[in-house]
């Protein structure tokens, strides 16, 4: 195995082991895996199809197309690419290996192998195939592990009573908790995007139409055949199409993690200053520096390298949306080499989903320091005072708190109270007033 230090992208270098379970669905191995799966696949319908010249598909040819899938080795994979430095066709090349692999088994039946199919037809189904299975294995669980931790520390802070801010002003108290629950939220929304995405691929001959298998059978309904066939593999039949699949559906899915990395992105940069605020320290770990000159310095740079990744995959997806659904006429070879980068903002986001959990098992609340944020702005309960007095039709509230405690530096608790006191109003409106606290002043916490 080649030294990972010698790898041009990161994806196989430094964070190899955190991408490695993609390579079982982005890699050219998983690819020639998948291509084959549906050769076999789309063998097995056209043997179940009921047309007599496929009868020679008996049980122990059906088991032996079973089992090349099944034991699909790196051997096999070296063979295909041998064989198409001969052909320069990937899918002519697999054809020719499915032959020379059961030539005994298939007989005369051989040259039904990838009958009346075009390139897309295999890759276009393919494909989507294995984005589907990465994205329900590998990259719902790694997102579901970030809103489960995003969750209980949500649980766990909902009580806490934080200084909130709004243009990075002291603004009305909010619960530490319901500002993690946000994100528990939105993330949660976005998720079930991913988890009902319509899995489209394209599988209709060479332009769509069906055209080679209407003219060898015009009695079999093909685009029938052909929706119940992918189906099978869980995959919906897109039914109208070009020579490829239009890809607005895997647009979808780009368009879907985008906003994921987005919500993401927002919630690594509140953690930061959240830590740079000191609201949370990061727990220590043996041996780590965290600056090469600075002895005292805990980088949060978990979230920070996060954040880098998904702006990597961001940008990629970005360009994957807009690209692959655009194709001159039925079809030109532009979408074949983007369609190969499916692997890599995908495995970016799994980096930053891994980081991110990483990067929330190390946070430790300091509670102390959020209460003390909290008691150095008391200004902020001006705006229960005022609404109250409103309530009660006393003129001018907000013209009176607005005097006392815009830019005044020197507000307190004491001086609201002073200030109170002063008011024309009943002694059971000061007390309900000056029972008024930052830490109490939280309105409604429920999620």
């Amino acid at each position: 195995m080649k030294n990972s230090l010698y790898s041009v992208s990161p994806i196989d270098g430094r964070y190899s082991q955190l991408t490695s379970p993609l390579r079982n669905y982005f890699s050219e191995f998983a690819l020639f895996k998948y291509r084959l799966l549906v050769e076999v696949e789309y063998l097995k319908a056209m043997a179940a199809s009921g047309l007599p010249q496929f009868k020679a598909f008996d049980q122990h040819t059906l088991v032996a197309l079973d089992a090349l899938c099944k034991n699909f080795s790196l051997d096999d994979a070296e063979r295909i690419k041998q064989l198409e430095r001969t052909t320069n066709h990937d899918i002519k090349a697999l054809e020719y290996f499915i032959k020379e692999k059961l030539e005994h088994q298939l007989g005369s039946a051989i040259e039904w192998v990838h009958f009346g199919l075009t390139s897309q037809d295999i890759n276009n189904t393919a494909v989507p195939l294995s984005m589907k299975d990465a994205t329900l294995e590998v990259l719902i669980p790694a997102l579901n592990e970030v809103i489960s931790k995003l969750s209980q520390m949500a649980q766990n802070w909902k009580q806490v009573p934080m200084l909130a801010r709004t243009h990075g002003q002291p603004a009305s108290p909010t619960s530490l908790g319901k500002e993690l629950f946000v994100f528990v939220e939105r993330l949660s929304i976005q998720l079930k995007g991913l988890e009902q995405q319509v899995w489209a691929a394209k599988f209709g001959g060479a332009t769509g139409n069906f055209n080679a298998h209407y003219a060898a059978f015009p009695d079999t309904d093909w685009p029938e055949f052909g929706n119940k066939f992918l189906n099978s593999l869980g995959l919906y039949r897109s039914q109208t199409t070009t020579q490829i699949e239009h890809y607005d559906h895997l647009a979808s899915w780009c368009h879907n993690l985008v906003r994921i990395n987005t919500i993401l992105i927002d919630l690594c940069r509140d953690i930061w200053m959240y830590i740079s605020m000191e609201y949370f320290t990061q727990k220590l770990k043996e041996g780590e520096t965290g600056s090469s000159a600075m002895p005292h310095k805990v980088n949060p740079i978990d979230f920070e390298n996060a954040e880098g990744n998904m702006g990597v995959a961001n940008a990629i997806l970005s360009h994957l949306a807009e690209k692959l659904p655009v194709s001159r006429l039925q079809r030109d070879l532009s979408d074949s080499t983007v369609l190969r980068n499916l692997g890599v903002p995908t495995a970016h986001a799994l980096i930053a989903a891994k980081y991110i959990s990483k990067g929330l098992d190390k946070l430790i609340l300091n509670q102390a320091a959020i209460s003390a944020d909290l008691q150095k702005n008391p200004a902020v309960i001006a705006e229960a005072i005022q609404t109250i007095l409103r309530r009660e039709g006393y003129p001018k509230p907000y013209e009176a708190l607005k005097d006392l405690t815009r830019g005044n530096q020197q507000i307190s608790l004491e001086s609201i109270a002073a200030f109170i006191d002063r008011l024309n109003i009943s002694d059971t409106l000061k007390a309900e007033l000056k029972s008024l606290k930052p830490e109490n002043y939280t309105g409604i916490i429920r999620f």
